[in-house]
């Protein structure tokens, strides 16, 4: 017979991520697990850091791929402030890639936003325990990196932002959309455009396109965590 799990100690927990919509489906997902548990939001890096310097809170979820200051840059500036803050980054993308800059970041755990409520109710518990989370299949993935066995696409030379950018582009992004989008003038859009065809040794916009299909860098339209 199964002994039954010992109730959920209190948390406090902020959800930071630009789409309502899955800020409010995580909310209702932890809040409805456990009693215990407390559920703060922010639309944005800037609110999420000014929120964490008013109230502490226990365990932080960030969005990977917010406008403005992306998941990755507020992770950093938290490990400077809040060095013991557990962090669980939360994205759409199942890449080892993504999860690898995450980690390096200083994150505590990485799930993607199709998770399945119990994976992420898991990933809560196990990051807010002090432990580390990162589905089996892709830690086994990023254990292949790390050992050399698969070979680092060129992608892996940009930088976090420039990474964004291409994605952008091979969203379909104009250039003043992905501007308003992550809150860069154009002249700095274009700028990261020239720096990410030098690195990828590619000659044009089309190219750029057609490089990111055949990686699978292309964002998929965000979706509230928790379906089965």
């Amino acid at each position: 017979m199964t002994e039954p799990r010992p109730p959920d100690r209190s948390l406090h927990i902020l959800i930071a991520d630009d789409h309502a919509v899955v800020r409010e489906g995580l909310k209702r997902m932890l809040e409805s697990t456990s009693p215990a548990w407390r559920v703060s939001e922010a639309g944005s890096g800037f609110q999420a850091l000014e929120m964490l310097r008013r109230e502490p809170c226990d365990l932080a979820i960030f969005d990977l791929s917010m406008p403005g200051m992306s998941g990755l840059d507020l992770l950093r500036r938290v490990r400077t402030e809040l060095p013991r803050l557990p962090v669980l980054m939360l994205s759409m993308h199942a890449e080892e890639q993504y999860a690898m800059r995450a980690f390096k970041a200083g994150a505590n755990g990485y799930i993607t936003k199709d998770a399945a409520t119990g994976e992420l109710i898991d990933a809560v518990r196990k990051v807010a325990g002090g432990g580390v989370y990162v589905s089996r299949t892709l830690a086994e993935r990023m254990v292949l990196q790390l050992n050399h066995g698969i070979e680092q696409p060129l992608h892996e030379r940009l930088s976090d932002r420039e990474l964004d950018v291409l994605r952008r582009l091979v969203a379909g992004q104009r250039p003043t959309e992905i501007a308003d989008a992550l809150h860069l003038s154009i002249k700095t859009v274009s700028s990261h455009k020239s720096r990410i065809q030098e690195k990828l040794q590619l000659p044009s916009t089309a190219a750029l396109i057609r490089y990111g299909m055949q990686q699978g860098l292309a964002p998929e339209p965000a979706e509230p965590p928790g379906k089965a």
